[in-house]
């Protein structure tokens, strides 16, 4: 199956053997005479590598060893081979919690189990519909014409939050465990080897370079945060009082 979708601002062309994909990204649909920025196919040899992948994952976790249908396993190579691409239109893909209030999106980024969607889920309690998710697990990210922005898209985690809006981001926090509410601007310096841990790291090496180039941009570009944080409600008072303009 064939079909054209809008993602991150750009128009990609994206066949598969499963229609599983294409029904996840109904709402991103345009239409297929729309020009293409660029196009991708699943083989079967993508399939074999998400399974290999997280076969090691499991083995490294010492989890119970996964089987997942050709499916999944497609949609998953679909977006990894989506942010393969991405650095040659200035873009990344970010492993974290993307929301936007009154038009600023905020991304709060730490290592899985951290804390992030219970987070933005204090967010969405204490601010109400004045919060949308841009995305829950996997946000993009690009630089377009300046401005960084931030991009829902269908992959956006268990809860299945996200929404297909571009938003600027203006802050990225890096969220960590603490017994009190306490926020604080960190240097580029401080925030970049943390930043790094949680992008899609390409296995091109010369995207990989670029996408090292967009993270210093990044840092130079919005406000950089630590946040230590309870599960109290008040804990999204404190961080969006601290990053808003």
């Amino acid at each position: 199956m064939t079909a054209t979708y809008r993602l991150a601002d750009l128009n990609i062309r994206i066949t598969t053997a499963c229609d599983y994909v294409h029904r996840m990204c109904a709402a991103y649909r345009v239409d297929d005479g729309a020009p293409v920025d660029f196009a991708l196919e699943t083989t079967e040899d993508d399939a074999r590598f998400e399974s290999e992948r997280t076969a090691r994952e499991d083995e490294f976790t010492e989890m119970p060893s996964r089987h997942f249908p050709l499916p999944y396993l497609e949609m998953l190579a679909v977006y990894r081979k989506v942010a393969e691409r991405l650095p040659d239109y200035d873009g990344f893909l970010m492993h974290g919690s993307c929301l936007a209030v009154d038009g600023c999106a905020y991304l709060f980024t730490a290592k899985s189990g951290t804390g992030k969607s219970t987070h933005a889920r204090l967010w969405r309690e204490t601010m109400g519909d004045r919060v949308v998710m841009v995305n829950d697990d996997k946000p993009l990210i690009r630089i377009v014409d300046g401005v960084l922005r931030a991009y829902g898209t269908p992959w956006d985690g268990k809860h299945r939050l996200s929404t297909n809006i571009s938003v600027p981001l203006r802050a990225i926090c890096i969220l960590e465990r603490g017994e009190e509410n306490r926020i604080e601007p960190i240097a580029q310096s401080d925030a970049y080897l943390k930043l790094v841990q949680q992008i899609y790291r390409p296995l091109n090496v010369a995207a990989m370079a670029k996408t090292l180039g967009l993270i210093d941009r990044v840092c130079a570009s919005v406000g950089l945060y630590r946040l230590a944080c309870n599960m109290d409600p008040a804990a999204a008072l404190v961080s969006y009082e601290a990053m808003r303009p």
